[in-house]
């Protein structure tokens, strides 16, 4: 960590030096038509944004005949590559910290419930500790939409650290089960509030071909944030575990003071200078970042002579360049959580237990668990060299082939021997190769600029509440069909996701944020019957 610091502070210092270069002409036109738009409500604000964007085209070269990015061009200089890694670590430290909540109740459960003091706990408060930061994280989904695009993401993903902070606080000097339960509730609503700025803020300062690495990276730090707090519960008491998960979140709001704020937004918000100062930090080459950013000022200033910029949250939302990728988004979140995907996490040694076996139910838990780390490593990896829709594609056949093969037998009570942990872990493996990754990723690339910040806390509100609904559901709907009955609905959700990904799902591999969004302003619905460029090439 303090090499990381270092390297931010060199970095920082480094500062851009915009260099005016040979213009073709095409804003010196845009300038000397002096045609201001028409003010109809703020006219001292839209006055000075006006006057803002004239500064800001003078100052740098014109980049409208510079093509789009194109596959193979390089597209940020290594040191721009090394600059949006360092950013991302620093998000990652914060992803490992809101791994802690989740992992910190198996540790502190079976320590509660033999303690002799008036903390002991009993089965129903264990079940009310375990879930009740699920329960909060939607509320913290819900503001976090709002909050970033009024204050900025970085400075979203900082403001999320202090209630984390404090919920660990309250847990650690807790005295009576109503203050752990306040302190569970705090860092539950601190982990709702950094879920969905942390994927936008990554999809946004990322180019092309390093995005889908970057955006997966997150969930690599959250599942060795989980690991981290069983490593401390193993050796240490419940409230020295509590305090010790401060350090992450307390290091990750440092970190993220020398790291810049989201182009995009600054852009959006008028902020012209600051945005191009912060492109050049994050591509490392003057020409290209005037490039990029004049395409993200040309598209925001398209919206403004369509009239798209007056209009409220609710009607953008319904427009269909919008709701296409929402509802997608919302129907996979759904699908997935119906194949299992979290269930599997929260009950895994209860779900070896039930579906039988020849090996340890703990043995192939801690199996799976190191499954899903490593399989998110690889395809993370996998993510800079394949396209999407192939590993989404692999991903739910996999996934439905061993859930229903596991239905299948315990159906026919043939649930016993080395089978059946093996197809769990194929499950834990396919699951997690792209149906744990896609719905950061499409959050992060599908939705549009000007509605990602909002719909994507709102999508992750939508989507932590079902989730909690679900988790509190399995033991009943266990009791009802059995655990044959519930792989069986795990591999029904995984095939009909995959055949909804098939039809529906973009390819986005090293297609730029504004190219995304011009797919979805065309007619298209179905992938297969995209409308394409004349040029064949396909946005």
């Amino acid at each position: 960590m303090v090499l990381l610091i270092f390297g931010y502070a060199l970095s920082y210092q480094r500062r851009l030096r915009i260099v005016k270069i040979q213009s073709d002409g095409a804003h010196e036109a845009m300038l000397a038509e002096s045609r201001k738009p028409q003010i109809k409500s703020k006219q001292t604000h839209s006055q000075e944004e006006y006057e803002a964007l004239q500064s800001f085209l003078r100052s740098i070269s014109s980049t409208a005949t510079l093509p789009p990015y194109v596959k193979g061009e390089t597209y940020s200089s290594m040191r721009g590559v090394f600059n949006q890694c360092l950013i991302t670590c620093a998000v990652l430290v914060l992803a490992a910290g809101a791994g802690h909540p989740i992992g910190f109740s198996a540790v502190a459960l079976p320590q509660l419930q033999n303690e002799n003091s008036s903390m002991r706990i009993d089965e129903e408060m264990g079940s009310w500790i375990a879930s009740i930061h699920s329960a909060a994280t939607p509320l913290g989904s819900m503001l976090s939409g709002p909050i970033m695009e009024a204050i900025g993401r970085r400075r979203t993903l900082q403001a999320s650290t202090f209630p984390l902070v404090l919920g660990w606080i309250l847990i650690g000097t807790a005295m009576h089960h109503a203050l752990l339960l306040l302190g569970r509730i705090v860092c539950g609503f601190a982990v709702g509030i950094m879920a969905a700025p942390s994927q936008v803020y990554l999809g946004e300062i990322s180019e092309p071909r390093l995005r889908g690495l970057l955006i997966g990276t997150p969930f690599v730090a959250y599942s060795l944030g989980v690991l981290y707090v069983y490593a401390l519960g193993g050796a240490l008491p419940w409230r020295s575990v509590s305090f010790l998960c401060i350090v992450l979140p307390s290091l990750a709001f440092v970190v993220l003071c020398l790291s810049p704020e989201s182009p995009t937004w600054l852009a959006r918000k008028g902020r012209f200078h600051e945005a191009m100062a912060a492109m050049g930090r994050l591509r490392g080459n003057p020409e290209i970042a005037q490039r990029e950013l004049h395409e993200l000022i040309s598209a925001r200033e398209k919206e403004k002579a369509r009239g798209e910029e007056t209009i409220r949250f609710f009607a953008t939302v319904s427009r269909a360049p919008v709701l296409k990728p929402l509802l997608l988004i919302n129907a996979f979140n759904m699908l997935q959580i119906l194949s299992g995907s979290y269930i599997v996490i929260f009950y895994a040694v209860d779900i070896v237990k039930e579906a039988g076996g020849s090996l340890s139910p703990h043995m192939v838990a801690n199996a799976s668990a190191c499954t899903r780390l490593g399989v998110t490593v690889i395809a993370c990896i996998l993510l800079l060299k394949i396209t999407r829709r192939s590993l989404v594609m692999v991903s739910g056949v996999g996934t439905a082939v061993c859930t229903l093969a596991l239905a299948f037998l315990l159906y026919q009570d043939a649930g016993s021997g080395i089978i059946t942990p093996v197809l769990i872990l194929g499950y834990v493996a396919f699951n997690t190769l792209g149906f744990f990754l896609l719905p950061g990723l499409m959050i992060g690339e599908l939705l549009p600029t000007k509605v990602r910040g909002l719909c994507g806390g709102y999508i992750f509100c939508v989507f932590n509440a079902v989730l909690f609904g679900f988790t509190k559901l399995y033991p009943v709907m266990k009791n009802s069909v059995g655990m044959s009955g519930v792989f069986a609905l795990f591999g029904f959700a995984a095939t009909l996701a995959t055949v909804v990904l098939f039809l529906l799902l973009p390819e986005t591999k090293g297609k730029s944020l504004l190219q995304i969004e011009q797919y979805y302003q065309k007619p298209n619905i179905l992938w297969v019957t995209r409308k394409k460029t004349t040029d064949g090439q396909q946005v």
